[in-house]
């Protein structure tokens, strides 16, 4: 028997198909740019694929004193303030997901109002710059520890577990941390994958953190370093003059070579954990 395919299907399909193309080529044409030769991309034959292969552009990018030291504190926020952010997440979440919790429900609802209604730039400043953190790594780290998105959907999916199973950790002598590292963590991996890139993501994209908060160059992430090159079109490297003869396609060149040298490693994630997506995000998932 044949399937019918309704009308709704048929437009869905053309919209998410239009949708992947006006998001795919740019990344495309901007790899494609990043590897061809200058003398094509001056000629305006570059479109959907390289022409006159070369990683000259990406040599330039890793070999400049900035971005390699960008990676290396991107790569220690992100660590560190995907560590933090979910433990500090997991907990609350776990505390506001039990009923019998003094308060939860007014906690809850304290904690849905920030997400409305934030302290503000300035106040937030403030804040960060009384504690003694600028141009620290705590600077990157704290102010964007708890996201209440996130902890919301956290809490949900802690709720969702059958009392038996805390009910048999008690009769075994386990205490609340007992409950949740020993038995809520174990089956809550979909969850924790999901969040924890959620968190990763938003803390490997950040750039608005370190403008506030860092003012010692050797502190910046790479986004930052990234937004200077493309804003300024400038590279330390004396190598950059002797890459092609127009200086403007070489900076053209540069900044896609550096887009794709700061998106490529985040994107290469993805694959290992959109299986979680579903069941760690889903509202009152299944758990197990």
């Amino acid at each position: 028997m044949r399937r019918k395919v309704s009308l709704f299907t048929i437009v869905n399909t053309i919209i998410l198909l239009l949708v992947v193309v006006v998001t795919l080529y740019p990344f495309i044409y901007m790899a494609a740019v990043s590897l061809s030769s200058s003398t094509y991309v001056l000629k305006g034959e570059v479109t959907l694929y390289p022409k006159g292969f070369t990683l000259d552009m990406y040599t330039l990018v890793l070999k400049d004193p900035r971005i390699s030291q960008a990676y290396l504190n991107t790569i220690v926020y992100v660590t560190l303030g995907t560590a933090v952010a979910l433990t500090i997440t997991s907990m609350g979440a776990y505390a506001l997901s039990k009923r019998e919790m003094f308060f939860s429900k007014g906690f809850t609802l304290l904690i849905i109002f920030t997400m409305f209604f934030s302290g503000g730039m300035i106040p937030t400043f403030l804040v960060v710059k009384s504690y003694g953190i600028m141009d620290t790594v705590w600077a990157m780290v704290l102010p964007g520890a708890v996201s209440t998105w996130n902890l919301l959907v956290m809490r949900t999916f802690f709720s969702g577990f059958p009392p038996e199973l805390e009910e048999s950790g008690r009769i075994d002598g386990l205490t609340d941390l007992g409950i949740f590292f020993r038995i809520v963590f174990p089956l809550s991996k979909a969850v924790f994958a999901t969040i924890g890139l959620f968190y990763a993501v938003a803390l490997w994209n950040n750039f608005m953190l370190p403008l506030l908060y860092l003012r010692d160059p050797d502190m910046f992430p790479l986004q930052v370093v990234l937004r200077n090159i493309v804003l300024a079109g400038q590279t330390n490297s004396a190598e950059a003059a002797s890459v092609g003869a127009d200086n403007m396609i070489v900076e053209e060149s540069l900044k896609f070579a550096t887009i794709m040298v700061s998106t490529v490693p985040i994107l290469l994630v993805y694959p290992f954990l959109q299986k979680y997506f579903v069941k760690g995000v889903l509202i009152g998932a299944v758990k197990g």
